[in-house]
């Protein structure tokens, strides 16, 4: 029997709601443990005692949020056996490896060190400390490497075969799961997007003490760091953007399409819809702005590059749920010991089309008398919600490009050693704090809600995945969830504020400007 969609869509929710959360933690802390390794290297070669005022300092800040990341993370593996039971049980054997050694390496040594970082102050040398700090970030870094390239495999699965008998999934390299083009380039593409989102942190927060005349020196050093680093990283994101965009466009061209809001296939060079409001019930795009020739360059790098339309894509996505349906059946067959030679012969020619075979199952549990009605439905659904895929892109990327016109700006001031001087600008580098935040929200929105129908890209729907639990076991866990990260950003919150608005006086080292 098929879960209700009341039931899917609000595990989808709950899951959706605890991620974002906790990727609220996850791209600050990637960006502020470089960031100190940058100061420390800084100390260690100058020797000028700011810069390790600058390296504790901001390290308080990012003790405050990796606290909150730790605690919002653990939740989410919980949510794996609550309430996506059949998931977790289809794909454990290609997931669970990953997720071990994340914690066995990443956590552990990325744990180890940020302890060491702050209790050997003063009882290492300068250099030693160094090589905690470095240690420290990659641990942070190695934890996305991980995670990304098991979310990569759901999304273009690789070295990985289906086993009828027992109705799993089974991965024959884990190393072949790390090499997947997809992982490689969403790992630099987040980890860049991370780095990002310290230097705009420490940019905005000095900004602040340079606008109310306190500490000037520390916030100038810490806002040039910020800035050198942010602008580098900001250039690497859309490099590894792009990249992602053209394994988006071979791989998984519905989700293309649905960024770009393509109902038909254009003749190229296709145009790009900048503004367009698409109707899902009606296959259709309302209200459209299009600047010509651009849909090609960006989704192909070519003029001559096609783009598919959604409406092309479902007309084959159709004849696979048809043979799928015919390699569901020849499958029921052979796990229950009556299947002929012809039987096993069909599931071997359409056993790649499986997984859209079991798209049926949401209107059929039956799957193999599904009705032409019921075949159509089921192929309206191989196309995600082309409104969100199409704004969530649109707004990560005009967030990326208020960034870069900032870091630009601000690269321009420090160069100039102007800086002080321009408090507007310093105002917008203040208010620029939840832009990085907010883009990578939107990226996480793209990314997920673009592979729909598919908990596994073309293998497991993701309606199949979850677990046979009641509506108000999920409602009332999902309420819990919200009033326990409710409670945690507000703490999250009133610590950030107390500690950035007393600066680094906190380090009670008489030098800054509340100890005078």
């Amino acid at each position: 029997m098929s879960p209700t969609d009341e039931l899917v869509n609000l595990s989808r929710f709950q899951f959706a709601l605890t991620a974002l959360f906790h990727f609220l933690f996850v791209p600050l802390t990637l960006g502020l443990t470089w960031i100190l390794v940058i100061m420390v290297s800084v100390y260690v070669k100058t020797g000028n005692v700011i810069y390790k005022d600058m390296t504790q300092f901001w390290s308080k800040l990012l003790a405050i949020n990796f606290a909150m990341g730790v605690l919002t993370g653990i939740t989410l593996e919980f949510e794996f056996g609550q309430n996506w039971a059949y998931f977790s049980r289809m794909i454990g054997g290609s997931f669970a490896p990953v997720l071990a050694v994340e914690g066995i390496t990443a956590f552990m040594l990325e744990a180890t060190m940020f302890g060491l970082f702050f209790f050997s102050w003063n009882k290492v040398g300068k250099k030693a400390h160094l090589g905690i700090t470095f240690l420290m970030a990659l641990g942070a870094s190695l934890s996305i490497v991980n995670i990304l390239a098991a979310n990569s495999w759901m999304q273009k699965p690789t070295a990985t075969t289906f086993n009828y008998q027992n109705m799993s999934l089974e991965l024959h390299s884990i190393i072949a799961l790390y090499l997947n083009s997809l992982a490689q380039i969403r790992i630099s593409h987040v980890a860049f997007g991370g780095f990002l989102t310290g230097s705009i942190f420490v940019m905005g927060v000095s900004a602040f003490y340079i606008l109310v005349g306190r500490d000037i020196e520390f916030a100038k050093r810490s806002f040039a760091v910020g800035v050198g680093f942010g602008l580098i990283c900001a250039l690497a994101v859309a490099f590894y953007g792009d990249q992602n965009g053209l394994q988006v466009a071979k791989y998984e061209p519905e989700k293309m399409a649905a960024i770009e809001a393509q109902w038909q296939t254009q003749k190229p060079p296709a145009s790009w819809s900048l503004i367009a409001f698409p109707s899902q019930k009606e296959q259709k795009n309302y209200f459209v702005i299009s600047i010509p020739y651009a849909l090609s360059l960006i989704a192909t790098h070519s003029l001559k590059g096609v783009v598919p339309g959604a409406l092309e894509l479902m007309k084959g996505y159709k004849q696979r749920i048809e043979n799928g349906m015919l390699a569901y059946g020849a499958m029921r067959k052979m796990l229950e010991a009556k299947a002929t030679p012809q039987d096993r012969s069909l599931y071997n020619r359409y056993k790649n089309d499986l997984g859209f075979g079991f798209l049926l199952d949401r209107y059929n549990p039956r799957v193999v008398n599904s009705t032409p009605a019921e075949i159509e439905a089921a192929t309206r659904d191989t196309i995600p919600n082309m409104a969100i895929a199409f704004w969530s892109f649109r707004f990560m990327f005009g967030l990326w490009g208020l960034m870069l016109l900032l870091l630009i700006f601000g690269f321009f001031y420090c160069y100039r050693n102007t800086l002080t001087q321009h408090r507007l600008f310093l105002r917008c580098a203040l208010y620029a704090i939840p832009l990085p935040f907010l883009a990578a929200e939107f990226g996480w929105i793209l990314a997920e809600s673009g592979r729909q129908p598919w908990s596994v890209h073309e293998i497991l729907p993701t309606f199949m995945s979850v677990s046979t639990i009641s509506v108000s076991t999920v409602m009332t866990s999902l309420l819990g969830y919200i009033a326990f990260y409710s409670s945690l950003f507000v703490i999250e919150l009133f610590l950030m504020f107390k500690y950035a608005r007393r600066g680094p006086s906190s380090l009670e080292t008489g030098r800054y400007y509340f100890e005078r």
